[in-house]
This record gives structure tokens, sequence and C-alpha cells, in this order.
């Protein structure tokens, strides 16, 4: 399975913000969505990530207060991203490696949407149910010994 199947049945509604936006506002939208990330873009590019881990950190540093900080000082600048032909098992793997819980998934530049923990977790059972699905009917069908 690769990323392109997720997206497929996830569907690929993307929410973006500029790294000048207020965090405030950021926060927001992630609570009125009811998503746990942001994606940060620039003049048509990814530049950052915001999630609520991003956000809880900003918080501590504040004095649990947002302010006036900007998305800027707060994103993660660097994410790991993703290509739609990345296989299911190398995602897992780098969500874990990398404590990922979201992750843009690119098409050279442009940004093709957003796969989250839950939404790999999603798959792997789903597969997970249809293959047993498959070797029950497969048991059900096994000819008799003659």
């Amino acid at each position: 399975m690769k990323v392109s199947d997720i997206l497929r049945v996830k569907g690929n509604t993307l929410f973006t913000i500029t790294p000048d936006d207020l965090l405030a506002e950021a926060v927001k939208t992630m609570a009125e969505k009811d998503i746990g990330s942001l994606v940060v873009m620039e003049h048509g590019d990814l530049v950052g990530m915001l999630t609520f881990r991003e956000v809880i950190v900003a918080l501590v540093d504040n004095g649990g207060q947002v302010g006036g900080t900007l998305v800027r000082k707060a994103m993660d600048d660097a994410p790991v991203t993703c290509t739609l032909e990345t296989e299911l098992d190398e995602i897992r793997r780098i969500m874990l490696e990398r404590h990922a819980r979201y992750m843009p998934v690119m098409d050279k530049r442009m940004l093709m949407g957003v796969i989250s923990f839950y939404d790999v977790a999603k798959a792997v059972v789903d597969s997970q149910n249809f293959e047993n699905k498959m070797l029950k009917a497969y048991i059900r069908d096994w000819p008799e010994e003659q």
C-alpha cells in the first residue's frame, strides 16, 4: 500500500496558514476544524508544519499565553515529508523514528495532502481486516478430501 492509496480514501482537504499569521489564529482554526496540524505555506511553498506539539511548546515558553507570537516562531520549519509513491511500511518507520504524527505529502514541490499517524493506523487495520476476510472465505471454500 502506498501513500496515494491513503489519500484516495481520506481525501486531500488541506488547512494552511502563513508563517506571519498569529499563533492565536492558528490555534483557533485548529480548534474550530478539530484538526491537529496546519500546513505552513509561503508564496506557494511548504515552509513548515504547526501541530499541537509546537503549540504546547510555545505555550510553555510564553508562560501559558500565545499573545502576539507568530506562527513562524512556533512552527517546525523542517518537517519530514513523503511522496505519493512512498510505501506504507516506510511511512510507519519514518513516523516512529521521527515521532511525527503528521506528514506532508509532496509531488516534487507541490503539496498533495497531509497524512496523520491515525490515517496510517486506519489503513493498516483496514488492510488486515480485508486480508482476514479473504482468508476466512478461502478456508470456508476449502475443497474436502476425497
